[in-house]
């Protein structure tokens, strides 16, 4: 059975820090909807009721831009332990962007990783747990770190070039405002 919670409880905090992959999804008013999965130690529990995590730079920035245009957003957990569980955070998302003032306010709860694009944060309205007895047990292995060594490699000036080229907007043409002034 499901059970909703109107924030997040010391059992969730817990429950996501164990967790080593989550899946963020995202949706504009129309168009395609993003559903994205992260991994390294980029997300953070900032209190009972926000979350966030460091986005590094991708093929995409899609949620940037969903979020731009609405802020509605989705993050989703599952155990692929012996404990099933999934929990999905509902609520508004926003970006944080180096150049903003909230930089330095959330920043220092993320690690430093090359490639670090900005923070998105999520205000979770809604929390709900749902069995996840469907979901197949995995053993976790390692992170994989190709994406922090090809940013490493490419260098701060290529990546800015590549956000250039490649995350200004959605597939669907919808602006991440990642370069704006």
């Amino acid at each position: 059975m499901s059970k909703f919670y109107e924030s997040l409880t010391p059992e969730l905090i817990t429950f996501i820090k164990e967790q080593k992959m989550f899946f963020t999804a995202t949706a504009p008013r129309e168009g395609r909807i993003n559903l994205s999965p992260k991994g390294i130690d980029t997300f953070r529990c900032l209190d009972e009721q926000n979350v966030g995590y460091l986005d590094l730079t991708g093929s995409g920035n899609e949620t940037a831009a969903h979020l731009e245009e609405n802020g509605r957003m989705t993050i989703m957990f599952c155990s692929f332990s012996e404990k099933p569980l999934i929990l999905r955070l509902y609520g508004q998302g926003k970006v944080i962007h180096p150049r903003d003032q909230e930089w330095n306010n959330f920043s220092d709860h993320f690690p430093t990783f090359d490639g670090q694009r900005q923070i998105i944060i999520l205000n979770v309205t809604s929390a709900q747990t749902s069995c996840g007895f469907g979901v197949p047990l995995y053993e976790y292995q390692e992170n994989r770190d190709t994406l922090i060594e090809w940013a490493t490699k490419k260098g701060e000036a290529s990546i800015y070039e590549y956000w250039q080229q490649k995350n200004q907007t959605s597939i669907d043409g919808l602006p991440t405002k990642l370069l704006e002034e």
